[in-house]
């Protein structure tokens, strides 16, 4: 699991650049995710990571375009954005895994304060 916590602690970064978002998720999925297996996963992320890797294989490239280009191109900027979250909560998932040794009980940190 060290392997995931890594690419996917490389992949966060990435993502925390600047630049649009679409080249953000592109640029965290092939350095960095692209080469990632499954089976190097908790079991719990394994189907949300197939179905990610999926939708970024899923559009026909043009000439001289990889289908992650193409298939990232092809989104609206809101589906780019949950994509993104969805690896930084991978991330989150994995240090959890990480840090108790099993299954994850509480989240690792609060994005938002919640308001009274």
């Amino acid at each position: 699991m060290n392997i995931a916590w890594e690419r996917l602690q490389l992949a966060t970064a990435e993502l925390a650049r600047s630049g649009s978002i679409k080249e953000r998720l592109v640029g965290a999925y092939l350095n960095h995710l692209s080469t990632l297996s499954e089976g190097e996963l908790p079991r719990e992320l394994r189907d949300e990571f197939t179905d990610m890797t999926r939708a970024f294989h899923r559009v026909r490239p043009l000439p001289g375009e990889d289908a992650v280009h193409a298939s990232i191109r092809k989104m609206s900027n809101e589906d780019a954005d949950r994509y993104a979250s969805r690896i930084v909560a991978m991330l989150g998932t994995v240090t959890r895994y990480q840090m108790n040794g099993r299954a994850p009980q509480a989240p690792l940190l609060q994005l938002f304060a919640a308001e009274a």
